[in-house]
């Protein structure tokens, strides 16, 4: 990166000056006046303006390019973005005095840049040129304001997704423990079942153990086994292994436990005992056991499944995620992933149509607002669609874009109105039921990825189709300062 001064023509500058909107009205005395004071500057991509905490000492007027202000702290995440044709920097009346970011052009940058020296000068010289300044400073006030309060909002949902995740963990694998007992737990009863026929059993003595084992799995199926107060439960397994033991069972402590838990009677096991006798008693309460054993891990899997989906009903009432750092992301898994999300209303009476293309590649992103925009594209489809309707999901690659398109086949966005229902606070919803940000926020996350978002509308056919460039561009190795990397505009 190099910097080469020359010093301009003032006509260049004047020209140049009428080219943005609040500038080119003025007279040609004023702008001769500007062109006298301002440094006409080209920078290359990837070069740092500024850094955090450093002053702030120009008003810059951007011609071409884009440059994003990022916290050093957290990389990759811009807070602000501006581009060709914004006022940035400095302004008067304004008391930001220093960057709050690490500044630096994404793109190549042609600027035309005014030190703070002659604001003074500059508002008593020209006062409607001061008042169209303060009018963009309040923009971007409200600006950051809304970028900071949609950031707080991501990085609290973050928290709470990671939250929600490590729930999800905790019943998932509790369910896969489950299952893997379940196995044994049948072998264990197929080989009880085995020696049980083994012994010649009258019709009385098959009733008794029937009754006995149905009374104890009824108990296991109506009742949490877990929720039985431990003392109370071990009293009743050393009672029970007590009984085992006078009735000659080898390894009691084996079924003592599964038979402590369904709450079996030692009483009812004497009089169990009393019906068939001693060299039955122990096979008869083995199986009696594995059965019991079954019974609690179904009721273990039912609550641990239960449990997931009461959480993934709660991830269901949030729709974004916390930002991350840009990334390669497969569309199709993002697109797929959010459907999930919305599995309680599609079951409704809503179908998906999913065209996917084989050859779409991964696109360069911040994943979680790709999947922010592809959420509420989603949620307005089905809401557009009362519940009832078919979803039409497509992705196809376009030059050097991925293009996703979300249709539904509702009642479409009356002609009147669409143009303006990217506007932030625009809704068509009755009050309390819609903000008007979220396709205002699907707009500014498109326009972040240097993408673009068309709306196509008539009566049983809505389409949203959002192209996202495959890559982004990437800052290449930074100097260390401006004065290393700019150079004067001839």
């Amino acid at each position: 990166m190099s910097e080469q001064r020359q010093t301009p023509q003032r006509q260049e500058i004047v020209q140049l000056l009428r080219t943005n909107s609040v500038f080119e009205d003025l007279s040609d005395e004023d702008l001769a006046w500007l062109a006298e004071r301002m440094d006409n500057i080209r920078v290359d991509a990837g070069a740092i303006l500024g850094r955090k905490d450093e002053p702030i000492e120009y008003l810059n007027v951007l011609l071409e390019g884009e440059i994003q202000v990022e916290n050093p702290d957290e990389p990759g995440t811009p807070r602000f973005i501006a581009r060709a044709g914004q006022v940035t920097g400095a302004l008067p009346f304004s008391r930001l005095k220093t960057y709050v970011g690490n500044t630096w052009a994404v793109l190549p940058v042609h600027v035309l840049r005014l030190h703070k020296d002659h604001f003074l000068e500059m508002v008593q010289r020209i006062p409607v040129l001061g008042q169209r300044l303060v009018a963009l400073m309040s923009d971007r006030i409200r600006e950051i304001t809304r970028q900071e309060t949609q950031r707080d909002k991501l990085m609290a949902l973050g928290k709470l997704s990671a939250g929600l995740a490590h729930e999800l963990n905790n019943p998932a694998a509790a369910a896969q423990r489950a299952a893997k007992s379940l196995r044994e737990a049948m072998e264990n009863v197929r080989d009880a079942s085995l020696r049980l026929l083994q012994h010649p059993l009258s019709h009385e003595q098959r009733q008794a153990i029937f009754r006995f084992e149905r009374e104890v799995t009824d108990h296991v199926a109506e009742n949490n086994p877990t929720s039985r107060d431990p003392l109370e439960l071990s009293d009743l397994e050393a009672e029970i292994t007590e009984c085992l033991e006078e009735h000659k069972v080898n390894e009691p402590w084996k079924i003592a436990a599964p038979l402590a838990e369904a709450n079996a009677d030692p009483q009812k096991m004497d009089a169990l005992r009393a019906t068939i006798g001693d060299d039955i008693i122990g096979d008869a309460l083995r199986r009696v056991a594995s059965v019991v054993t079954i019974f609690g891990l179904i009721h273990e899997i039912d609550n641990s499944t239960r449990r997931i989906s009461d959480l993934v009903g709660a991830i269901k009432r949030y729709s974004y995620m916390d930002q991350a750092s840009m990334q390669e992301v497969d569309v199709r898994e993002d697109l797929e992933n959010t459907l999930k999300i919305f599995g309680h209303w599609l079951k409704k009476g809503i179908t998906v149509e999913r065209k996917y293309a084989p050859d779409a590649p991964r696109v360069c992103a911040f994943g979680v607002e790709l999947n922010q925009v592809w959420t509420n594209l989603i949620d307005n489809a089905i809401d557009s669609m009362k519940g009832s309707g078919e979803l039409r999901i497509r992705t196809w690659r376009e030059l050097e874009c991925v293009a996703v398109e979300i249709g539904d086949d509702g009642p479409g966005v009356p002609a009147e109105i669409q143009t303006r229902i990217f506007d932030p606070f625009f809704t068509t919803k009755p009050v309390g039921e819609g903000t008007g940000l979220g396709l205002d926020t699907v707009m500014r996350i498109v326009q972040k990825h240097h993408g673009r978002i068309e709306l196509i509308s008539k009566p049983g056919d809505t389409r949203f189709i959002v192209r996202i460039p495959i890559k982004q561009p990437k800052m290449p190795p930074q100097p260390e300062n401006l004065h290393e990397a700019t150079k004067e505009g001839a």
